[in-house]
């Protein structure tokens, strides 16, 4: 059984290792991405900073950290959230913890107020293209305003409701 709930403090070095791997694992261990982020090693920090953010975290039965996603504000326009840091280990992956963990992240942002939704990818992370795709995000062809992750090259805005095609 996996539990998703708000991060802790000792959740922040399992994430920095599954983010930084996963990154890497597809040659994103570069400049402009999620990978030199500064609060990527203290994620709790940086979330629990303002009552607008948070990033949830799936947990294994055994206690193990298997990934998360966040949503913080955006940019200078109210009402903008995006979705922030959503990865997997390996292990974790093809068993729709992604879906649950964007209806956390949705769901939270609803609640916040948030009115659009935004978030950008990489060409290269064809399977997180195809999640956000089928969970009813619509790619916008151009960043929504500029940003600090330069190396990505997909961007999206999504639903601010639990998708149906999350079955």
């Amino acid at each position: 059984m996996v539990t998703i709930s708000p991060i802790k403090q000792q959740d922040d070095a399992s994430l920095a290792r599954i983010i930084k791997h996963s990154l890497k694992s597809f040659g994103l261990n570069i400049p402009s991405t999620a990978y030199f982020d500064p609060e990527l090693n203290n994620l709790s920090a940086y979330y629990s900073a303002s009552p607008n953010r948070q990033y949830f975290v799936a947990v294994s039965e055994h206690g193990n950290v298997l990934g998360g996603n966040g949503i913080a504000e955006y940019g200078e326009e109210a009402g903008v959230a995006e979705l922030q840091k959503l990865y997997l280990t390996k292990k974790a992956q093809g068993q729709h913890l992604s879906y649950h963990l964007l209806d956390a992240a949705v769901k939270f942002a609803r609640q916040s107020g948030y009115k659009k939704l935004y978030l950008e990818t990489h060409h290269a992370l064809t399977t997180a293209i195809h999640l956000y795709q089928e969970y009813g995000f619509k790619e916008i062809g151009h960043p929504f305003q500029t940003g600090e992750h330069s190396s990505m090259d997909r961007f999206f805005l999504g639903p601010l409701r639990k998708a149906e095609a999350c079955s």
